[in-house]
C-alpha cells in the first residue's frame, strides 16, 4: 500500500474523528427551533394543566349534584314522614312530577341519560348499531313501503283506524264531527289550486297531517299527554311572569299593576329574547333545532332547510328562525321558501307568549298549537305548492348560522337590545292597525246610518264572512258569530287583540270552553297584514337576489299559514273536552286575579 494512500485515509479517520469530537461540544441546531421546542413543552403542560382541571370540575360537579339529589331525597323522606298525610296538597308531600321532588327526579333522569347516551351507548355501541343495523333496514324499509300496493294498504289501514278513534271519541257527542269538515275542504281547496297538481306527493301530505292529528290526541285528549303540557305551559307562564320584577322596577307599580300593555306585557319580550340569545350563544338552542329539523326530515321527507326552519318555528319567531339558515336562502327553491314562510304565519315565537297568556289563553293550548303546526306546516305548503326543483341543500352540507357575540355577556345584552325593534313594531302596527280599522268602522257606520242601519259597521260585515268557517271548525252555533268576530280581528288587526277580545268573551261567560279553546287554536299564528310586511322585509333583507321570488308567494303563504291553524282548531274541536277545559280556565283567570267566573 502506498505512503500517500495511507496519509489520505489517515486524514480522512481524522477529519471524520474531529467532527465526531466536536458535535460533542458544539452544536448547530439553531435557537428558533429550541424555542419553538420550549413553546411546544410549555403549551402541552398547560394543556395537560387545562385537562385535569377540566376533569376534575366534571366529577366535582357529579358529586354536587348526586350530593344535593340525596339530600333532597332524605328532606323528602323526613317531610313525607313527618308532615304529610294520605290526602295532603303540601308540595313536597307524593311524587308529583310537575313539582317538589318528582320534578328533580325527572330532571335528574333526563340529564343522566342523556349523559349516558352520548358518553357512553352513542360512541360504543349506538354508531355500530346505526351503521350495519338501521340504516339497511330503513333503506329496505322506504323500498318496502313506496310501492304503490304497500301505500294504498298503509292509507286503507290509517282510515280505518281513523274512522275507529272518531266513533269512539264522538259516540256521544256526534256534533263533533262537524269538525272534520274544515280539514276535508281545505285538502280538497290545495289539491285544486296547487300549483302543479302532478307534482304533489301524497305521502308528505297524508304523513303531515296524520302526525298534526297524533300530536293533538297526545297533547289534548290523552291524559298524560295532557298532564304533561299543562305542567310544561304553567312552567312557561311561571318563567315568563319573572320579567314583571324588571317591568316594575323599571315603570313602577302603578303602570303594571294597572295591566296597561306597552308597560306591564311587552317588557317581557326584553326577557325571552334576553334568553334566547344567551341559548343561541352557548349552541343549545342550534342543536335543539337541528335535532327536531331532522325528526321532521325523516318522518315527512321534507329537505333540509325548510325542516329546520319549521322546527326552529315552535320557539322563535317568523323572523328570527330563517337567520338560522341565512347562508342558505339564495339556493333555496320556490316551494322552500314557500314553506319557510307558510311556518312563520302559522306559529307564533315564544317572546309573545306572555302577552296572550295575560288576556286569558291556555298556556298549554298555545304551546300544543306551535307543536302541531310544525308537521301541519310542511304538508299543507306542500300541497299548495309542490317541490318541482331540485334542493341545493342537504343535511350532510347543512351548518346553522353561529352567533357573533364575544361572550355569553356580550350575548345577553345584544338580546334584550334586538327586542327593542320587535316591541317597537308591535306598538307601531297595534295602532296603526287598530287606528284604521276604527277609520273603516266609522266610514261603514255611517253610510249604514245614511239607509237606517245603525249598528253595521266594517268589523261586523268582515266577521260575517267567518261565520261558515268557525261552524265547519266545530265551534256551536250559539257561538260562531261570536268566535268569527276573534277571527276576524285577527285576521285583518293581528292575534294581540284578537287574544284580548276573546279573554273579555271568556271572562263575561259569553261563550263556552269548548269553543274558547277552537278560538285560541285558530288565532295562534302570525297570519295578519303587518306580519305580511314584516316576513317580507326580513327574508328580503336577508336574500335581495330573491326578493321578487319572496314577494311572488309571499301572499299564498300567508293563506296557506291561516289555513293550517284552522286545521289545529278543528282538530282541537274534535278532541277538546268541555269540562276539563272549563276546569282549566277557571283556574287561568283565578291566577290573573280576574273573576273566576264558572263558564256556560
Amino acid at each position: 500500500m502506498e505512503k500517500g494512500a495511507i496519509n489520505n485515509g489517515f486524514e480522512l479517520d481524522q477529519k471524520d474523528l474531529t467532527n465526531k469530537n466536536d458535535d460533542l461540544y458544539e452544536t448547530d441546531v439553531p435557537v428558533e427551533i429550541l424555542t419553538t421546542q420550549n413553546g411546544d413543552l410549555a403549551q402541552d403542560n398547560k394543556a395537560k394543566i387545562t385537562k385535569w382541571i377540566k376533569t376534575f370540575l366534571k366529577y366535582f360537579i357529579h358529586i354536587v349534584v348526586i350530593g344535593y339529589f340525596s339530600y333532597a331525597a332524605y328532606h323528602y323522606h323526613d317531610v313525607s314522614y313527618y308532615e304529610c298525610t294520605w290526602n295532603s296538597s303540601h308540595l313536597l308531600c307524593g311524587i308529583q312530577f310537575c313539582s317538589g321532588f318528582g320534578m328533580l327526579i325527572l330532571l335528574m333522569s333526563f340529564t343522566y341519560l342523556g349523559l349516558f347516551y352520548y358518553y357512553i351507548f352513542k360512541p360504543k355501541v349506538g354508531r355500530s348499531l346505526h351503521r350495519n343495523y338501521l340504516v339497511p333496514l330503513s333503506d329496505k324499509w322506504i323500498k318496502f313501503s313506496r310501492t304503490t300496493v304497500v301505500s294504498l294498504v298503509m292509507i286503507g289501514i290509517l282510515l280505518a283506524a281513523l274512522a275507529v278513534f272518531l266513533y269512539f271519541e264522538t259516540r256521544d257527542e256526534p256534533q263533533k264531527l262537524v269538525s272534520l269538515v274544515a280539514p276535508c275542504f281545505f285538502i280538497f281547496c290545495g289539491y285544486v289550486f296547487s300549483t302543479k297538481r302532478s307534482a304533489i306527493k301524497w305521502r308528505i301530505v297524508i304523513t303531515g297531517i296524520t302526525c298534526q292529528f297524533i300530536l293533538g290526541v297526545i297533547c289534548i285528549r290523552w291524559e298524560v299527554g295532557r298532564q304533561i303540557f299543562e305542567c310544561l305551559g304553567n312552567k312557561v307562564a311561571t318563567f315568563l311572569n319573572y320579567a314583571k320584577e324588571g317591568s316594575q322596577f323599571v315603570f313602577g307599580d302603578f303602570l303594571i299593576d294597572a295591566d296597561v300593555f306597552a308597560f306591564a306585557i311587552l317588557p317581557v319580550i326584553f326577557f325571552f329574547s334576553f334568553f334566547i340569545s344567551i341559548l343561541y350563544y352557548l349552541g343549545t338552542m342550534q342543536w335543539v333545532v337541528i335535532k327536531l329539523g331532522w325528526i321532521l326530515q325523516s318522518i315527512l321527507g321534507t329537505t333540509v332547510c325548510e325542516s329546520v326552519t319549521a322546527a326552529a318555528n315552535i320557539f322563535l319567531g317568523m323572523s328570527e328562525s330563517p337567520l338560522l339558515i341565512r347562508p342558505y336562502i339564495n339556493k333555496l327553491t320556490k316551494s322552500e321558501i314557500h314553506s319557510i314562510m307558510v311556518s312563520g304565519f302559522a306559529t307564533v315565537s315564544g317572546t309573545v307568549l306572555a302577552a296572550y297568556l295575560s288576556f286569558g289563553a291556555s298556556a298549554a293550548h298555545l304551546i300544543t298549537s306551535s307543536v302541531m303546526a310544525a308537521p301541519a306546516t310542511l304538508a299543507i305548503s306542500k300541497l299548495y305548492m309542490p317541490e318541482t326543483e331540485v334542493s341545493q341543500t342537504t343535511s350532510e352540507s347543512i351548518e346553522l348560522e353561529k352567533t357573533q357575540d364575544s361572550s355569553i355577556l356580550d350575548a345577553a345584552s345584544s338580546g334584550a337590545t334586538n327586542a327593542i325593534p320587535i316591541v317597537l313594531g308591535i306598538i307601531a302596527n297595534i295602532v296603526a292597525f287598530v287606528a284604521f280599522v276604527a277609520f273603516l268602522n266609522g266610514i261603514v257606520n255611517w253610510l249604514g246610518f245614511l239607509v237606517g242601519l245603525d249598528d253595521i259597521d266594517f268589523e261586523w260585515i268582515f266577521s260575517k264572512l267567518f261565520i261558515p268557517l268557525v261552524w265547519a271548525m266545530g265551534v256551536p252555533k250559539q257561538d260562531c258569530d261570536i268566535i268569527a268576530k276573534v277571527v276576524a280581528t285577527k285576521t285583518i288587526i293581528n292575534e294581540f287583540v284578537a287574544y284580548e277580545r276573546l279573554g273579555e268573551y271568556i271572562e263575561s261567560n259569553q261563550i263556552t270552553a269548548r269553543s274558547a279553546g277552537i278560538a285560541t287554536f285558530a288565532i295562534c299564528g302570525f297570519a295578519n297584514p303587518s306580519s305580511l310586511g314584516i316576513l317580507i322585509g326580513s327574508l328580503s333583507a336577508m336574500a335581495p337576489h330573491r326578493r321578487a321570488t319572496i314577494t311572488s308567494v309571499a301572499f299564498r303563504a300567508f293563506v296557506v299559514g291561516s289555513i293550517v291553524c284552522f286545521i289545529s282548531a278543528s282538530f282541537a274541536g274534535i278532541l277538546i273536552q268541555e269540562e276539563e277545559t272549563q276546569y282549566a280556565y277557571d283556574k287561568i283567570f283565578e291566577k290573573l286575579g280576574r273573576r273566576n267566573n264558572t263558564l256556560v
